[in-house]
């Protein structure tokens, strides 16, 4: 298309910057996920800025019969896909010169805070304001928890292997990178959708709403907004792979297998 003004350019950041997110995420929920292992083994309460955000977010009062490991569980895969996203945006990807607005720069930094917040409210907390203490943590466990794991692994698996088999696309055979041009990916998941790594992402917080144990609406909530995201990013995707590319395979969906 024609190049954009000068003055819309000024708040433009590289697109390489999506590490930035995952370093505020590993260090933020890297926080959180210490500050609740601290409170569910050790009883120490929150601080109390961190406890005032937490019952602006609607923090569940205990009644007895909460999962605390569900919240536990979820906090703790939220941070590991951070960190392995992190590792695939330093060593794995290829970033070519496209960029993104500051304005959805900005809302990625926010939202990573958010989101891990919004897992931590799910905690329930004592009348002493401190959180549920964990001792018999596993005890707790339910079939959901290990069925949410599978998908979380599952997922977070195929995710890599497509981001691998896209930064692939710009490297030669010993690994070094030689152009940022776009080719037609294929294997793995890409044998039926033209972004299945965006798939994969909605998979990912499917798996955590599954770990809550499907009944939880404000983490249903999030995978919704995720799905949209996700599969508008996709939808842009496809339609720039089928306008590029004349052979591009026409068996091929945008994000859903078979559907979409």
């Amino acid at each position: 298309g024609p190049p954009r003004p000068a003055a819309c350019q000024a708040f433009d950041v590289p697109k390489r910057y999506f590490s930035h997110f995952y370093i505020i995420s590993v260090l933020w929920n890297g926080f959180l996920l210490w500050s609740l292992t601290q409170s569910l083994f050790l009883g120490a309460p929150f601080p109390n800025w961190l406890h005032s955000l937490l019952r602006i977010l609607g923090a569940a009062q205990f009644r007895g019969g909460e999962l605390a490991l569900s919240a536990f569980l979820v906090l703790a895969f939220l941070w590991l896909h951070s960190l392995r996203r992190l590792f695939e945006c330093v060593y794995v990807s290829v970033f070519s010169n496209a960029v993104i607005h500051i304005v959805q720069y900005c809302f990625g930094l926010v939202y990573y805070i958010l989101v891990g917040l919004t897992v931590l409210s799910q905690v329930p907390m004592d009348g002493r304001n401190a959180y549920v203490i964990g001792k018999n943590l596993l005890m707790q466990a339910r079939w959901f928890h290990i069925l949410g794991m599978i998908m979380f692994i599952w997922s977070s698996v195929h995710q890599y292997k497509c981001h691998v088999i896209l930064g692939n696309l710009r490297k030669n055979k010993a690994g070094v990178v030689i152009h940022c041009n776009h080719r037609i990916p294929f294997g793995d998941w890409f044998e039926y959708v033209s972004s299945p790594n965006y798939l994969a992402e909605l998979m990912i917080y499917i798996s955590m709403a599954v770990t809550f144990g499907f009944h939880n609406l404000t983490w249903w909530l999030v995978v919704t907004y995720v799905f949209f995201s996700q599969a508008l990013s996709a939808f842009l995707s496809h339609k720039f792979y089928k306008s590029k590319f004349v052979s591009y395979p026409k068996h091929r969906k945008a994000f859903l297998p078979f559907l979409f």
